[in-house]
């Protein structure tokens, strides 16, 4: 006998000021982000604001519609595109009589879920008690309401949460836990810039490919799907590039617009892999109508971040798909260029694309190196762009690219 698990029903609803389509988009993805956590949306409330209202998000006698629409379409609860005050929800909460969250506690669950390493445990455990602390006081019976389901996954709803003390000492130790991470992860980083190994760093907004990519680059075979965060923990896999040059691509977790500040504090240490890569790759789905938005939400996350200054490529992907060969201009960007990284269109392109960048900080050389010195040499074919070898009497004539020491 199989025995399926009924998905929660959600509203949507959103408070918004500026143009009706963006809201829309914006509702969108607050959908996909739902599906991601095994929710079903039923419905949807767009509410034109000035500004979000403070009692409620989006106004008494909208939230009496909506409290109305939940009983047509046989809702459960609300999740709001926004992330709401500790008074928002309560009396959210208290006019619908019902489960209210907001797409904070939406993403943070989503998190919770995905997160596999003992680091990604720990940064998303953090950014959910940062969250829960904010939200304690005055919370009342809207956190009762949330029962089970979306938004109670993650360190779990004990005394923990309800004790700023325990939790300000739980945070405590987390920070320390994370801290012996980053420093186990400077160590690597620091190797890998001690052997002069180029490091690229895949960068996009969620779901633009970006693991495909890593899969399809270096045969990596790392988790990728459909979703939304589909994956959260870093991988780094080494890829030989054309002469024989070695170089490292490293997978970032995806950006996503109004990404919680918890999940940025708490994934820096991660995201800023990105900070010490030779070459930032940029993916991008190419067909999404929300391409140019998207685009803009990663620049100012590096922004953000401090990430500013690096080589830029922007890789365009998915082109295979209906709608993936128009407007695909990156004028931010030092190149870019149109691939698929489920079919393997444009590449190798790409990687040309990569290996110019990367010849721009490196030297010439062209000299002859003895027999006896074959260390040397074979340092130039792991680090450098070998162009050709020559063998001659006294030892080998090689012409490379280098990097500087």
């Amino acid at each position: 006998m199989e025995v399926s698990e009924e998905k929660e029903k959600y509203i949507l609803v959103i408070a918004y000021s500026g143009e009706e389509e963006a809201a829309d988009a914006s509702l969108d993805e607050l959908s996909e982000l739902l599906a991601t956590a095994e929710g079903a949306a039923v419905g949807r409330m767009k509410q034109k604001l000035p500004h979000p209202d403070p009692a409620t998000y989006i106004g008494s006698g909208k939230a009496a519609e909506l409290k109305l629409l939940m009983e047509l379409d046989g809702a459960d609860a609300v999740v709001c595109d926004d992330e709401l005050s500790p008074a928002q929800m309560r009396n959210l909460s208290d006019l619908l009589d019902a489960k209210v969250i907001d797409r904070t506690m939406l993403i943070l669950d989503i998190f919770a879920a995905h997160a596999h390493t003992s680091e990604g445990k720990l940064q998303v455990e953090t950014a959910q008690l940062k969250y829960r602390i904010s939200h304690l006081t005055g919370a009342g019976k809207a956190m009762s309401r949330l029962g089970g389901g979306i938004g109670t996954r993650g360190p779990g709803e004990t005394k923990l949460e309800t004790d700023r003390r325990v939790i300000a000492k739980r945070l405590s130790r987390l920070s320390s836990e994370i801290k012996d991470m980053q420093r186990v992860r400077m160590t690597t980083r620091k190797k890998r810039m001690g052997n002069r190994t180029p490091v690229i760093a895949i960068v996009g907004y969620t779901n633009a490919g970006k693991s495909t990519l890593l899969n399809c680059l270096t045969q990596a075979q790392v988790l990728s799907e459909d979703k939304l965060f589909a994956t959260l923990d870093p991988t780094t896999r080494s890829c030989t590039m054309k002469g024989g040059q070695e170089v490292l691509f490293t997978d970032t977790v995806g950006f996503i617009q109004k990404l919680p500040h918890q999940l940025i504090d708490a994934f820096r240490s991660t995201l800023e892999e990105a900070k010490y890569a030779d070459v930032i790759l940029h993916v991008t789905d190419a067909s999404d109508p929300a391409l140019d938005m998207h685009m803009s939400v990663v620049y100012d996350t590096l922004r953000e971040l401090g990430i500013e200054g690096k080589p830029v490529i922007t890789a365009f992907n998915k082109t295979d798909l209906p709608g993936g060969g128009e407007r695909l201009r990156d004028e931010r960007a030092d190149a870019y260029t149109k691939i698929s990284a489920k079919t393997g269109a444009g590449i190798e392109q790409l990687l040309t694309l990569i290996g110019d960048l990367l010849q721009k900080s490196r030297r010439y050389v062209d000299q002859v190196i003895p027999y006896s010195e074959g260390n040397k040499l074979a340092a130039i074919r792991k680090y450098g762009q070998v162009l050709g070898e020559e063998y001659l009497e006294d030892g080998i004539r090689i012409r490379a690219y280098v990097p500087y020491l």
